[in-house]
């Protein structure tokens, strides 16, 4: 018989509503001016509690960018691959993956960029930069599970690490900054389309 879940102490409970408090907080304060005008007193002060108490939760502001952002990726993600799973062709059911991506990314632009940053060149043993890269994992799964549709792909997950890669640089690249959402998704097919065996 498995057991039933325990009740959430009060302390627990109490932590719950101020990580969900300064996560809304740098949630409106970077959406409405971007990382690089916010501080995390600014943060604390959003979400009603002490500086000190901030740093319980995020050492810094990549890192608060990161629990921040990593629940949009997240979200993101899951769109995507729910989205390939009504697909049929491989180049198809990979652009229904990166078009939810790109759009979260391009949210504000600076914060995505940003936010890739922290992410891929983070500490991976700090648990915020963890998360996040466990979601790519999902993600490098769930384009590895479109690619094993086709039979001429010899090694997807490799090839899956492969377009992951591809398709953060083109959001970072600087020479990306003006293209839009659609474009940006042209520019990673038109990379991706060279990996593919027709």
């Amino acid at each position: 018989m498995p057991e039933a879940p325990q009740p959430v102490g009060r302390r627990e409970q109490n932590k719950q509503q101020k990580l969900a408090r300064i996560m809304a907080a740098a949630s409106r304060l970077f959406d409405a001016h971007g990382l690089d005008d916010v501080t995390t007193h600014q943060v604390a002060a959003e979400a009603g509690i002490g500086s000190g108490t901030l740093f319980l939760y995020a050492r810094n502001k990549g890192e608060l960018l990161l629990l921040v952002q990593t629940a949009r990726f997240r979200t993101a993600v899951e769109e995507g691959r729910a989205a390939s799973e009504g697909v049929t062709g491989t180049m198809d059911g990979l652009l229904a993956i990166v078009r939810p991506v790109v759009a979260f990314n391009r949210e504000r632009i600076d914060n995505g960029r940003s936010y890739l940053r922290e992410m891929l060149f983070g500490d991976a043993n700090e648990p915020h930069h963890a998360e996040a890269l466990s979601v790519v994992a999902v993600m490098e799964d769930a384009i590895a599970t479109v690619l094993r549709r086709s039979e001429r792909i010899a090694d997807p997950a490799t090839l899956a690490e492969n377009i992951s890669s591809v398709m953060f640089v083109t959001l970072a690249a600087a020479r990306n900054l003006a293209l839009d959402p659609p474009g940006l998704v042209d520019e990673i097919r038109r990379q991706i389309a060279v990996l593919i065996p027709d």
